[in-house]
């Protein structure tokens, strides 16, 4: 029996092409989905990578072979996508390894209304199908007769297959929940990184908004021959930073390979914290419905939650990872939910994550704000922050027990393990560090009132990590 272990990950599918992720595998996975979340159709996307239009179309092949019809959007993002599976009210499937380098690709799936998918909730599921389905009899696609590899036979017609536009629908929802249309004009520097991005700016932010755009390598090439699409990587924010001070841009945005995430960098170059942006898109929330909640994960900034309050919300920490944020939005009626990635969740939108959805919400504050990014950034940055610092361990929860054994026993610490180990320090300083899911990494995050502070406790703890 096949195995495909390696590449069905927490929340998704990852490979590498054609070594461990090929046609006959994502064939496979389509005739699995379309088995586990049933219904009549499904919604498929892909990005701009080399591989994505043919395991696209050999995922809807699977899809079809168990009598599902498939509405295919072709070229999109991850957020265009959940917009077609909520819209719709369609399951979906994205193609796309979104920052992975060029050599991988991957599929981003969910049930219909953009509900997540992970091991719990038929992922796991999916993966044993797909493993039987490649080693057990297998039906006629497409009309010619002919067997292919990774699809299960079917008694009944094959589905349809049929093209449809969902960049037009995506860019006028989103233009609905924050119109733009008023605000003083902006310069606008993008970054789209060679991904998505080069796809869905120019139909969002384009045509009729007082809104000018500085495009920075939005030729779709998933080669991503300028640098990788992984703004999370300060190196990665250079060129944008340049552009932002070269161009005299009010604003700086860098988009991921599929153009889920979104980070923001200031009119002079600097970027502003993923905790700050989840902050003032929270307060912009409450401002519509005061006395929401407001999700955030545990390594967002303490800031975070005071500003939540402090703007009459509620928050609620959760676990880091999407399945985690959607699960306890759709529990507590949250409006909004933010993670340190740049993921961005917001109700009504599926609660499903949209970067674009997020940099909207920031161009409408500083359009209607006379004062320059960095300016406003300020009331929302409070505290310094390590970002992830990432060791590699032989033995992560030796690791992690030596932490605790180290601070548990301090005067005023409190510890907890919701995700990994969560250590408070009396005088507001924190740290969390967790395990990788996938890699030999224990994952640092520090917190500090102060730079001398954080970079005190950061080494202190690394210390102890890298012993």
């Amino acid at each position: 029996m096949a195995d495909l272990a390696s590449i069905f990950k927490a929340y998704d599918v990852r490979g590498v092409i054609p070594d461990t992720l090929n046609a006959d595998i994502t064939r496979a996975i389509g005739a699995a989905f379309a088995r586990v979340v049933g219904g009549d159709a499904v919604v498929v996307a892909h990005d701009m990578r080399p591989s994505s239009p043919e395991l696209a179309a050999a995922f809807s092949e699977g899809v079809n072979s168990q009598g599902l019809d498939v509405v295919f959007a072709g070229l999109g993002s991850t957020d265009m996508l959940y917009y077609g599976s909520g819209h719709l009210d369609l399951p979906g499937a994205m193609f796309t390894a979104s920052h992975n380098p060029a050599e991988y690709n991957g599929i981003k799936m969910c049930r219909a209304g953009a509900a997540p998918i992970s091991g719990e909730t038929g992922l796991d599921e999916i993966r044993r199908l797909a493993e039987e389905s490649m080693a057990g009899p297998k039906a006629s696609v497409g009309g010619g007769g002919g067997r292919r590899e990774g699809v299960p036979a079917h008694d009944g017609p094959a589905g349809s297959f049929t093209e449809r536009d969902l960049l037009s629908g995506y860019a006028s929802y989103l233009r609905e929940l924050v119109d733009l249309s008023g605000i003083r004009p902006l310069k606008v520097a993008v970054d789209a990184g060679n991904g998505m991005g080069g796809h869905t700016v120019p139909a969002v932010l384009g045509e009729g908004l007082p809104l000018e755009i500085v495009p920075l390598y939005f030729e779709l090439d998933g080669t991503f021959p300028n640098h990788p699409a992984n703004p999370l990587d300060p190196d990665n924010l250079v060129d944008l930073q340049e552009k932002v001070r070269q161009s005299g841009a009010d604003i700086g945005l860098a988009f991921d390979g599929d153009a889920d995430r979104c980070f923001v960098v200031d009119e002079n170059g600097d970027a502003v914290p993923p905790s700050a942006i989840t902050a003032l898109v929270a307060a912009q929330e409450l401002e519509h419905e005061p006395g929401a909640t407001i999700i955030h994960n545990l390594i967002t900034s303490n800031a975070v939650p005071e500003i939540v309050r402090e703007r009459g919300g509620k928050p609620v920490r959760t676990r880091v990872g999407h399945s985690f944020i959607k699960a306890t939005m759709a529990e507590t009626g949250a409006i909004f939910g933010g993670e340190h990635s740049a993921h961005y969740y917001f109700r009504d939108f599926w609660r499903a994550d949209t970067g674009m959805l997020a940099a909207m919400h920031v161009l409408r504050v500083l359009g209607t704000d006379d004062r320059p990014l960095s300016r406003i950034a300020e009331e929302y940055s409070r505290y310094s922050g390590s970002g992830e610092v990432n060791s590699k361990v032989a033995d992560a929860s030796d690791r992690m027990a030596a932490v605790r054994a180290a601070f548990a026993d301090r005067d005023g610490v409190t510890v907890d393990e919701l995700d990994g180990l969560t250590v408070s320090l009396p005088d507001g300083s924190w740290f969390n560090v967790r395990a990788s899911n996938t890699e030999p990494l224990l994952r640092l995050n520090v917190e500090a009132p102060d730079e001398a502070g954080m970079a005190a406790l950061r080494d202190e703890v690394l210390a102890i990590v890298r012993a």
